[in-house]
């Protein structure tokens, strides 16, 4: 408990001391924009990694050096909030989260992910789904690189397995050219909702797979990106099941 009770004291403390930072942040913005962009990402990605550490979160991270250095779109399995915090703590540059709709009822939280390029889906509402991947292939264009989960939410079953793909998310990546990055995440959620309210000390596996171009792909396998993908984190999450 007392690990929760750490995180949660951090992320107050955070919030209140991020209102003058987010204004500090609006006046350099007005002089040099992608320097107040890059200033939000490492000022979250530090937030992100001090939770990390109060935490007791171990990372092994393998195949980083297999992101390329344009903007790309990462796709990832997720079973825990955490997955975030590893994932975007690690982020080279510009990098905007696909997140729920409801992340934009908590003010503080959504000012912050609205900073940082975070676009809010609504799983719900086909035509505003819509809007939002269209938002994100510009982000995308515009060289800020997308990272979504595309099962659409966070899967409670069973460790090692995955909820299927949705299709719309690889349209991202389909539209804008850019490459798409599989991310495959190994027991974080033992980092908390294994065991709530407790954050217990986990060692968790982090892998990005080889970039994938969609223009380079077989037809047949262009058609079915998302399964494709989901095999290649299937794939993975399985082989470095041995290393948690």
């Amino acid at each position: 408990m007392l690990r929760f009770i750490l995180v949660a004291i951090f992320l107050l403390l955070y919030f209140l001391l991020g209102i003058p930072v987010l204004g500090i942040l609006w006046l350099i913005g007005k002089v040099n924009k992608r320097s107040a962009d890059l200033a939000a990402l490492r000022i979250v990605q530090w937030g992100f990694k001090v939770i990390l550490k109060i935490s007791g979160v171990e990372v092994t991270v393998i195949g980083e050096d297999r992101v390329p250095d344009e903007p790309v779109l990462y796709v990832g399995n997720h079973r825990s909030y955490f997955d975030i915090l590893l994932t975007y703590s690690r982020c080279r540059d510009l990098t905007g989260f696909v997140a729920k709709k409801e992340m934009l009822n908590y003010p503080f939280l959504r000012t912050w992910m609205k900073r940082v390029y975070c676009l809010f889906l609504d799983r719900d509402n086909i035509r505003e789904g819509l809007k939002t991947i269209l938002t994100a292939i510009d982000q995308v264009k515009n060289g800020i690189s997308v990272f979504i989960f595309p099962e659409g939410t966070r899967n409670k079953g069973e460790e090692l397995s995955l909820l299927p793909f949705h299709a719309g998310s690889f349209k991202i990546a389909e539209k804008s050219g850019c490459p798409i990055v599989p991310v495959a995440l190994n027991n974080t959620i033992n980092i908390f909702e294994g065991h709530l309210p407790y954050i217990r000390k986990t060692h968790v596996v982090l892998e990005y797979c080889s970039p994938i171009y969609m223009n380079e792909m077989e037809k047949e396998d262009r058609k079915k990106i998302d399964v494709y993908c989901q095999k290649i984190i299937k794939d993975t999450i399985e082989k470095n099941h041995t290393l948690v």
